[in-house]
């Protein structure tokens, strides 16, 4: 029976319908959820059966206004999840994965409803609907195709097989993850093994160690191989520690090894896609993407590999220079950071650590990030303390247009903790739509390392851009303004989604947002011009490893992907990587992918699967989009403006290419990337 003090059974009376958080408890989320889907598939049922002739209102639109109850939880649900985790909402998630797959497979595999909408798609032309109501129409038609809702009845029900261990198992590679990155944290007891650590990362290592009831210091896992802390560690015997403790994650034996569930989780991927008519995972998925095949995606890899590589040889040579003359070891991986930053400040006299300083969290927050949207789109953000965020250090602010009319709500969730994954992202717990009119409420996530109380937080450069750049798709997700919920915000293809974020990292190093926000967090002096300016010139400092890295992580995923139902089964994953790695040219011991398969969030458990390509594929026309705000004179609110209205407000309106050419005025060049990566 309901409870009625269920917080999610009712609209939350709280301003943008920001969810009661202070009274929800672990039990609500089931009983919401359970009764969600069955207030859809009623719902549904109610279209399939309804004996007037299929119309764009009748089905599409009903479509869009089913699953209100499940809208309102499962944001929260699935943030709860990845951003303050416990034991009981873990074995909640574990539970109910397969059950929420096998309810969306009701619905999009249901053969009445495919036939409804395969009817309006025959008729598209003579339906007299609005840009939107039509691109609503077809990409609904062509995603059910995608999805198997052609199939007969027995691909149905073993489509909804695969579908459901399927979420079970990217459930538990997740959690898994999570528990082996966490005890894998390097724990330090003598200080003489933090040499080269300043304060502020001291303190933090000392506050995650005293939080775990823990003597001395401990170094916790960011999601990316490579971690933060090896720039600075002095000591080759700790750094090589860290990277190794970095590399085993999922890969030890044991309860939280990942290896079996990633080759399960490759093999049926791979079932399905042969069940949907396709020789890999990978072409099922770029078929429903702006990419289109799997060829075209290794044809912009395969493009960019020579010169990257090219470039990490002219690099490492330079390190290896560096070691030589301070009479260190010939380098190796756990080295590269450490001697690239001594060559970075030899080479432009820039000291990335000793920037920190001047990126004081708050103030890059409050004077960087929400200073550059108000000089581009004229939105004032305040503080809202009077309402409660899903975790005490959550910050909750309302966002204004220049006129004082709403926009939503912002939350920012900044640091590291245990209950946490590792990355940064952002979500929406509302989505923005005119038909349900409801405005966005999202959130961006961090792993920031706390400090102490009463410390400041200060922000290496990495994380400054990250700040920005998971900005970038808050305001996707708080500027598109469309009308039906599917197309709000971030739903967008998945190889475009990266281009407002990639965007956004323009403004860390323009100067009139930089000036703004780089001030000594104890004298209050802006950072001096001089360094701003050797800052900018060492921007493309490193790319050669940064682009190799990178391409070495998207290539692992389409060569897992890329694998047929009918090819011989993996056992070892640890040799297909190398073999993978190798036939790219990208096997380098000095440059590990960016992620490797055993910890690879993104494609076995984050939605990315087959899909990491997006961020390079999005960041050609990502780069063109660049170039055309500095060649028109920067944070200006008329460039703003033009690309709010043909970028963010769509949403997922429209065809991605129709907006960028309406912002450029053609179509993207690889040109722009080449150059902001120093690839030409």
């Amino acid at each position: 029976m309901d409870d009625r003090s269920n917080p999610f059974l009712e609209p939350s009376p709280l301003p943008y319908r920001l969810p009661l958080f202070g009274l929800v408890r672990p039990e609500h989320y089931r009983e919401a959820i359970e009764a969600g889907m069955r207030e859809q598939r009623a719902e549904v049922e109610a279209i399939v059966t309804d004996a007037a002739p299929p119309s764009f209102e009748n089905t599409l639109v009903a479509l869009e206004r089913s699953g209100v109850l499940l809208r309102r939880v499962l944001p929260v649900f699935a943030n709860a999840s990845s951003a303050d985790a416990n034991d009981e909402l873990d074995a909640l998630e574990a539970e109910l994965a397969p059950k929420l797959a096998a309810h969306r497979d009701a619905i999009r595999l249901d053969p009445r409803l495919f036939a409804r909408i395969g009817v309006l798609h025959g008729l598209r032309g003579e339906l007299d609907l609005d840009p939107d109501e039509a691109y609503l129409l077809d990409r609904t038609y062509t995603e059910a195709l995608l999805a198997g809702a052609g199939l007969d009845a027995d691909g149905r029900g073993r489509l909804t097989e695969l579908n459901e261990r399927l979420s079970a198992l990217t459930t538990a590679f997740q959690q898994d993850l999570l528990a082996d990155t966490n005890d894998l944290a390097l724990h330090l007891t003598d200080e003489a093994e933090l040499d080269g650590l300043d304060a502020g990362a001291r303190s933090a290592a000392r506050e995650a160690a005293r939080s775990r009831d823990l003597d001395g210091w401990l170094i916790t896992l960011v999601l990316p191989t490579g971690q933060p802390a090896l720039a600075a560690l002095t000591r080759p015997d700790v750094r090589d520690r860290l990277l190794a403790a970095s590399m085993a994650r999922g890969s030890r034996g044991g309860a939280h090894d990942t290896r079996a569930g990633l080759l399960e989780i490759v093999r049926l991927r791979a079932e399905r896609a042969k069940l949907l008519g396709f020789p890999d995972h990978a072409a099922a998925v770029t078929a429903g993407e702006t990419a289109g095949s799997p060829d075209a995606v290794a044809a912009l890899l395969d493009e960019l590999a020579p010169p990257a590589t090219r470039n990490v040889a002219r690099e490492r040579a330079d390190l290896a220079a560096r070691a030589a003359a301070a009479g260190a070891r010939s380098p190796v991986a756990a080295d590269w950071a450490f001697l690239a930053e001594q060559v970075r400040a030899e080479r432009h006299d820039v000291d990335l650590a000793a920037l920190r300083p001047y990126f004081e969290l708050d103030r890059v927050l409050v004077d960087g990030v929400f200073h550059a949207a108000g000089l581009l789109y004229g939105l004032r953000f305040t503080r809202r303390d009077d309402l409660v965020g899903y975790h005490p250090d959550t910050r909750v602010h309302e966002v204004f247009e220049h006129d004082g009319s709403p926009v939503g709500l912002y939350l920012f969730d900044p640091y590291t903790r245990d209950s946490k994954r590792g990355g940064a992202w952002m979500s929406a717990l509302v989505d923005q739509s005119e038909l349900t009119g409801d405005l966005p409420v999202v959130v961006n996530n961090m792993n920031i390392p706390k400090p102490a109380a009463g410390e400041p937080t200060l922000l290496t450069f990495d994380e400054t851009e990250t700040l920005f750049h998971e900005f970038g798709h808050a305001l996707h997700g708080l500027l598109a303004r469309v009308r039906y919920p599917s197309q709000a915000g971030t739903n967008v293809f998945r190889d475009f989604v990266e281009l407002p974020s990639q965007v956004n990292e323009l403004w860390v190093l323009r100067p009139e947002v930089l000036g703004h926000y780089a001030v000594h967090h104890e004298t209050g002096e802006r950072m001096p011009q001089e360094l701003a300016d050797r800052l900018i010139a060492a921007r493309g400092f490193n790319q050669g490893f940064e682009t190799a890295e990178y391409l070495a992580a998207a290539v692992l995923d389409q060569a897992w992907h890329r694998l047929g139902a009918e090819d011989e089964e993996v056992t070892d994953v640890a040799a297909f990587e190398h073999a993978a790695l190798a036939a790219a040219g990208l096997d380098d011991p000095l440059v590990p992918p960016r992620y490797s398969s055993t910890y690879f969030a993104h494609v076995f458990a984050g939605g990315y699967d087959a899909g990491y390509y997006s961020y390079i594929w999005s960041e050609v026309p990502g780069a063109d989009v660049m170039e055309w705000f500095e060649r028109n004179g920067g944070a200006t609110r008329e460039n703003g403006d033009r690309y709010r209205r043909e970028v963010l407000e769509p949403g997922g309106s429209r065809d991605p290419g129709e907006s960028i050419r309406g912002l450029l005025g053609r179509e993207p060049s690889i040109d722009a990337l080449l150059r902001r990566r120093g690839l030409a």
